[in-house]
């Protein structure tokens, strides 16, 4: 593990540290409460346990799940630890978190930090484990801001970002950057 891979998440548990002191944050995703992805458990360390919702593979339910949350005055922080599961959320984040507030010409803004790492290519985990599809994201939220960070310096500013706008956040990490074994 090299040097910026230990700053990369590093930086990574700072951020979800300074989450988990909003008192209304609860992260909830697969391997938040459980080790599993080498990507995303490691990072919740100084995350209390309390504040975890462990999900079963079922992606479309955890965005829906994460929206119900948010509206209820809870800011969800909803982890996909490969990006490419997060196509499986694709309708209840297109078609639902997004749009929400429009449908409900304000009355609704349900605001969630979404946690998505592109997977890491070392070792191979095959080709639909290490997709990057925040470029298409950004094409397909309108009220969703999509962040994508390739460095260390960008994590906490990314995540501070995100907790203080009025707005749900996709947020993108380098899984590469972040493994630790």
């Amino acid at each position: 593990m090299g040097i910026d891979t230990l700053v990369y998440r590093d930086e990574l548990i700072k951020a979800m540290e300074m989450l988990a002191q909003d008192e209304r944050t609860i992260f909830i995703g697969q391997t938040v409460a459980y080790p599993g992805s080498r990507f995303t458990y490691g990072t919740l360390e100084k995350v209390p346990p309390e504040k975890r919702i462990e999900m079963p593979v079922t992606e479309n339910m955890q965005m829906g799940i994460s929206a119900g949350l948010a509206l209820a005055g809870y800011l969800p922080v909803s982890i996909y630890p490969r990006m490419d599961f997060l196509l499986y959320a694709g309708d209840q984040l297109v078609n639902h978190l997004d749009k929400l507030n429009d449908r409900s010409r304000g009355k609704f803004n349900p605001k969630v930090i979404i946690r998505a790492v592109i997977g890491g290519r070392n070792p191979y985990p095959g080709p639909q484990h290490c997709q990057d599809h925040t470029d298409a994201f950004k094409l397909m939220l309108t009220n969703i801001d999509v962040v994508r960070i390739d460095h260390a310096s960008q994590i906490m500013p990314a995540y501070r970002n995100a907790l203080e706008s009025e707005r749900s956040t996709l947020i993108t990490e380098v899984g590469d950057l972040s493994a630790a074994k």
